[in-house]
């Protein structure tokens, strides 16, 4: 009789240790990530902060290898980025860069998507993978193949301007070298954003394109009334990444440098990042210039996907 009237517990079906790995498991599974996050993106970025802060400071006549020390700037590093000369025609020409180069990339990207995805085009795998295969070419490497194509001695380009009639002495002069080196980023980096476009127009449903075709609607109308609106966040994204993508350009300048006069060490502000670190050496100030690039970056994206997000608000409303 008294063991009848025994509570029992429930069993839940459950154990204490079970309960206990579901919830390591999952920070066992981030630490890897979490760890390598750390090292490699968390720990760089302050250490080049805190770098930004400091300077140089001669002790005495400056003499030996105690005769200099770091000392506290305060903003006297981003105050000589932001006045120097330099750093400003280099912000200039990587916004015309940008200019050039961003609406050509994305127009054509966004053709050979609408391209693709017609029921009209044939060999639909080898045309994807023929646009998409100078994107896999590292930047250097295509710097380069450019770099001989541009130079009068070896390159074609130069025979077809003669039989057009056109007076070009190089390429890589002064006044053409900014469309070189777009050219070299087009030819690149069309592919990948033709691929973010084409994925987002296959994950449109069939159904409203034949909705459309039964409507009366030719392929041209479905691409410009239909499949662009359906597009717009991959063009956004394509839009952001290039944007990015263009302030931070390094490798084309670099590689073609030793190629023209018309390169200067400082031709866009990552080149004059790069000057200061390695060839000056002067690490704090290029601290000071590589944070004042990344708080640019930052707010444009910031305030273009703001612009984008009132559009499309607006639009809904």
């Amino acid at each position: 009789m008294a063991d009848t009237l025994t509570p029992t517990r429930p069993a839940t079906g459950r154990r204490p240790g079970s309960v206990r790995s579901r919830v390591i498991t999952p920070y066992a599974m981030l630490a890897p990530g979490i760890v390598l996050f750390v090292l490699f993106m968390a720990a760089p970025i302050v250490y080049t902060v805190f770098l930004s802060f400091q300077k140089k400071q001669v002790i005495g006549l400056g003499l030996g290898s105690g005769g200099q020390t770091t000392a506290f700037a305060g903003l006297e590093n981003y105050v000589g980025t932001l006045t120097d000369p330099e750093f400003g025609a280099s912000v200039g020409r990587v916004l015309l860069y940008g200019v050039v180069l961003i609406p050509c990339m994305l127009g054509l990207a966004l053709l050979f998507a609408l391209l693709l995805d017609s029921r009209r085009t044939r060999a639909v795998t080898f045309s994807r993978v023929s646009i998409f295969l100078p994107y896999a070419v590292p930047a250097v490497i295509s710097s380069l193949l450019w770099g001989f194509l541009y130079l009068p001695a070896v390159s074609p380009f130069y025979w077809v301007f003669d039989r057009l009639g056109w007076d070009v002495d190089s390429v890589l002069g002064s006044g053409t070298v900014l469309f070189a080196i777009a050219n070299i980023a087009l030819w690149g980096g069309v592919g990948f954003n033709m691929i973010v476009i084409y994925t987002s127009l296959r994950a449109v449903p069939s159904d409203v394109y034949e909705a459309a075709r039964l409507d009366g609607a030719s392929e041209v109308q479905i691409a410009l009334r239909i499949k662009i609106p359906m597009v717009a966040p991959a063009l956004v994204m394509t839009g952001l990444f290039s944007m990015v993508a263009t302030l931070q350009v390094f490798a084309e300048p670099t590689t073609l440098r030793p190629l023209t006069n018309s390169l200067s060490t400082s031709w866009s502000p990552l080149m004059l990042v790069y000057r200061d670190a390695f060839t000056r050496d002067d690490i704090y100030s290029a601290a000071a210039t590589s944070v004042v690039i990344a708080l640019a970056t930052f707010i444009v994206s910031f305030f273009f996907l703001r612009v984008v997000q009132k559009r499309a608000f607006g639009q809904e409303d």
